[in-house]
């Protein structure tokens, strides 16, 4: 335990640089405007007065030297300021804690069926090697990363709300979104099914069930081809392993020898994948919540990009860099639980 301790410690101390580092690409972004383009990013609407830029350009250094810029820009980062997002109309920090929610939604079980549906397949495809099991998964894998995202959405909105109209769009039916957003539903969480269940109302928490299956679904079918396709491969070499051979010629069960010896052994390339896939999920996904009207941080980047918003792009810019970095600090820690030579290295 101590050995995993002081790893993550080792681990934790890295991730200043590679912030740091972060936070020096985003700001040379910033370099390529001009002071009064980026003195647009702290006034609301359009300036009446042509001196508010010039007191902005003046107030946040805007013109100085880039080491000061700098230094003020990251002062104005860690007090969570980011400008004013034109698309959205609201700060972007306060823009992108609104969205946040909606994606969080979705990624707390597009994201866990995912990765235990596609390591339980992955693993029963390898140990079925070239049987009808392993070739159905396999054209469910290959299906799965052909197929694109808008299409099969389109197709799921077309089957389960235009024809049989049991899955509508949207995170809530339009007279339960109008309860949950007045003032006596209070958001502890922004996440409807939770905020529902902690406000006493089960009609809104089964109501964003029934708006997720639809959006979850979509993510699952895309999402899970990858993950068999990496856990299959890892299976069938840690299959091939000499000490894996050994064990099945002493006669240890079959379960316990997938189970206990080849599955572990063969999850470190999959805990690579599932921790890119599940930052870019946290990020935002475009398309299905475009699709979807599923209004979370995917829609919010899209709809800034179009509405030329600098500041907003900027910010969401800045926080998918700071949750792949944090997504790669969990990955390491999983290495290190999962393979213990890894801390000692």
């Amino acid at each position: 335990m101590g050995g995993l301790r002081s790893y993550i410690l080792r681990r934790l101390l890295l991730m200043i640089p590679v912030l740091i580092g972060v936070s020096l690409l985003i700001f040379a972004v910033t370099q390529m405007f001009t002071p009064e383009q980026r003195a647009a990013a702290f006034i609301r609407g359009e300036p009446k007065n042509p001196n508010v830029v010039k007191q902005i350009i003046k107030k946040y250094h805007l013109d100085a030297p880039v080491y000061v810029q700098y230094y003020y820009w990251l002062t104005r980062l860690l007090h969570g300021d980011l400008g004013i997002s034109r698309s959205a109309h609201i700060p972007v920090t306060q823009a992108i804690l609104q969205a946040a929610p909606a994606t969080i939604e979705l990624v707390m079980f597009a994201i866990p069926i995912t990765i235990l549906l596609g390591i339980y397949l992955g693993v029963l495809s390898a140990v079925h090697r070239d049987t009808i099991i392993d070739h159905l998964t396999r054209v469910w894998a290959i299906i799965g990363w052909s197929l694109p995202t808008f299409w099969l959405a389109l197709l799921l909105i077309a089957l389960f709300y235009g024809y049989l109209g049991w899955l509508p769009p949207g995170r809530l039916d339009p007279q339960i979104e109008l309860f949950a957003t007045s003032s006596s539903f209070v958001k502890y969480t922004g996440i409807y099914w939770i905020d529902g269940l902690l406000n006493g109302h089960p009609e809104v928490t089964l109501n964003s069930f029934k708006h997720l299956i639809l959006p979850v679904i979509t993510l699952v079918i895309i999402s899970i081809a990858l993950i068999i396709r990496v856990m299959r491969s890892s299976m069938l070499e840690a299959l091939n392993k000499g000490y894996i051979v050994l064990a099945r010629a002493k006669g240890l069960p079959l379960k316990i020898v997938i189970n206990k010896h080849a599955r572990r052994n063969a999850l470190i390339p999959v805990v690579t994948v599932s921790g890119v896939l599940a930052a870019g999920m946290l990020c935002g996904v475009v398309i299905t919540e475009t699709c979807f009207n599923y209004m979370g941080l995917g829609y919010f980047a899209a709809h800034a990009a179009m509405q030329l918003d600098i500041p907003g792009v900027l910010g969401f810019a800045l926080f998918v860099g700071i949750v792949f970095v944090i997504a790669n600090l969990i990955v390491d820690v999983m290495y290190a639980y999962i393979d213990p030579r890894i801390r000692l290295g």
